[in-house]
């Protein structure tokens, strides 16, 4: 999906999946699933994109629940585009939700909140900042994957 499409409101911008043992993780879905992976530095670590093999397109993440991602539920994540994060994050709780994560700023992409809706499901609302050109875990172009998708 083009970064055009991610940003358009109402889309599935991203998915990503947090959890205590990214490296294992990544590895399970490479060989699974046939994604090729691209480390991604957070800082003193990496967390994984997961890039199609057909054409290196960024698909997903698999991510360690650790730094912006501590206290995140272990699940696969999907972050919704919104006009306004901070006013979705209100209604949320106005319409029988609950937020898990409050508004927290991701780099210099955008905002993010973590939210409950009230069936009980979890999902990111995510708004893009004007000037970003990528969400941070998202290779618009194609991903270096052309070597062995077993990173440390």
């Amino acid at each position: 999906m083009c970064e055009a499409d991610r940003r358009k409101v109402g889309a599935v911008g991203w998915v990503d999946l947090t959890v205590g043992n990214a490296k294992e993780v990544q590895e399970f879905y490479a060989e699974v699933v046939g994604w090729k992976v691209t480390p991604f530095d957070m800082g003193g670590y990496s967390d994984y994109v997961m890039c199609s093999p057909e054409d290196g397109e960024a698909m997903a993440g698999v991510c360690h629940a650790q730094g912006v991602n501590e206290g995140l539920p272990s699940q696969w994540m999907m972050y919704i585009t919104v006009a306004d994060v901070d006013d979705s994050a209100l209604l949320v709780v106005e319409k029988g939700g609950e937020l898990l994560r409050p508004v927290t700023e991701m780099g210099d992409a955008g905002k993010f909140c973590v939210i409950r809706d009230p069936a009980g499901a979890a999902c990111a609302l995510f708004e893009w900042k004007e000037q970003a050109h990528h969400h941070p875990h998202d290779h618009d172009h194609d991903c270096d994957c052309d070597h062995d998708h077993h990173h440390d």
